[in-house]
């Protein structure tokens, strides 16, 4: 799911209709239980992430200390890179390379999306509070 959507999806859902507020009480628990699933999901998305970058590392590694086998480069699709990198060296091209630095930006854009469902599940928490706040302030302002 994009982000966008998520965020608009997101504005309509917590939107508090005050005229039925029994209504949006009983509307939290469907709420919670749909921010629940898309929060687990987007995770699930996360780990599998943060495995294969993993794997990227590695194969990275491989590549630049010229010890990855010409099968595995040219199942990749890759040529053999013809410096002799220094082993302490290494960490540097590694991070610098485009292809594990556009996997950690996606893997950073998906703990956003990760932290912002759970920022949300907090708030369709407190959402029953401030249900019962508004139910109560009707009431003292009707004099109950």
């Amino acid at each position: 799911m994009k982000f966008d959507e998520l965020r608009r999806m997101v504005s309509v859902d917590m939107k508090i209709d005050g005229t039925e507020l029994d209504i949006e009480s009983l509307k939290t628990p469907q709420l919670h239980n749909k921010y629940l699933n898309l929060y687990h999901d987007e995770r699930l998305i996360l780990k599998q992430m943060k495995s294969r970058i993993k794997e990227l590392v590695r194969d990275k590694w491989e590549f630049y200390s010229g010890k990855m086998s010409e099968e595995k480069l040219e199942r990749l699709g890759w040529e053999p890179f013809q410096l002799k990198v220094l082993k302490q060296d290494l960490d540097r091209y590694i991070e610098s390379d485009t292809m594990v630095a556009r996997e950690y930006d996606r893997i950073a854009f998906q703990e956003e999306k990760v932290d912002f469902l759970q920022a949300t599940l907090k708030s369709i928490t407190a959402r029953q509070w401030d249900i019962k706040n508004a139910i109560e302030w009707r009431k003292f302002t009707n004099g109950l």
